[in-house]
């Protein structure tokens, strides 16, 4: 028994076959593209699954190793919840909206958290200059064993403060840079000298800094941090809050500039 097109007055079967196929391809590629996006937001879920206490258990193997004078270190001038805040205080909110509280969960070494910087990096930026938004990072620590030894998870999230103490207005172009070259998981991390030599293209010029990111200042803090922050119920990286309350669009996470509209109806 063989299918038959209809043939009724004023209707070309060809044009209504073609036209039933192009539909049918948008809607399998606009599926693929939500389930894309989830995957990618599903990214930090994975990886939040690898606990830092996981990461304890493997320091034994490990060959760079911090000295007890570091514990007592903390970095100066962080929010109660130990972020790094990145504010433009001469930039009043704009007339007639508030200013937006974005605060922002991440490690170093996260492929998710890159997808996110390299996304919405410029969208943040914009709204501190602006005066439109103040940004808190968290940058913790909980992928050391993604680099092969070298600790990078632990050493990039060090140098994160030690470029907010340095020069907090230096600090956004300086994450950007980072995740830019951000290395591969299971490679070799990255070592002092190429730290040094992003910090010095993002205009940490101060031989202190170097010096800081030698001799692996806030290490020790960084990892109690990360501690802390999981502690108060953080589950993924990247975790994004805007006034308080999660960011779950993978849409507004992952795709081009998708922040500004989450900050733009939260400052209304």
């Amino acid at each position: 028994m063989s299918a038959e097109v209809s043939s009724k007055p004023g209707r070309n079967p060809l044009a209504q076959a073609a036209k039933a196929d192009r539909n049918r391809k948008i809607l399998i590629q606009v599926a693929v593209a939500v389930v894309l996006l989830g995957l990618i937001a599903g990214i930090g879920i994975a990886l939040a699954t690898r606990k830092h206490n996981d990461d304890k258990a493997a320091e034994g193997s490990n060959t760079f190793h911090w000295n007890a004078e570091q514990a007592a270190l903390v970095p100066p001038n962080l929010t109660p919840e130990g972020a790094i805040r990145i504010d433009n205080a001469a930039a009043p909110a704009p007339a007639g909206k508030q200013k937006v509280s974005v605060r922002v969960v991440a490690d170093m070494q996260c492929p998710a958290c890159d997808m996110f910087e390299k996304s919405n990096a410029d969208a943040l930026k914009k709204a501190v200059q602006s005066g439109q938004a103040v940004v808190d990072y968290n940058i913790i620590t909980f992928l050391d064993r993604a680099s092969n030894g070298n600790q990078f998870s632990t050493r990039g999230s060090a140098a994160a403060y030690v470029m907010y103490e340095a020069d907090p207005s230096k600090f956004q172009g300086w994450l950007a840079a980072m995740y830019e070259k951000q290395p591969k998981e299971g490679g070799n991390g990255m070592t002092d000298d190429q730290l040094i030599k992003i910090a010095e293209d993002a205009g940490y010029t101060d031989p202190a800094v170097a010096q800081a990111i030698k001799d692996g200042k806030y290490t020790t803090w960084v990892k109690t941090q990360t501690d802390k922050v999981f502690a108060t119920g953080v589950k993924s990286t990247p975790t994004v809050y805007v006034n308080g309350t999660q960011v779950t669009d993978a849409q507004a996470l992952m795709s081009a500039g998708g922040m500004t509209s989450v900050i733009e109806n939260a400052s209304k």
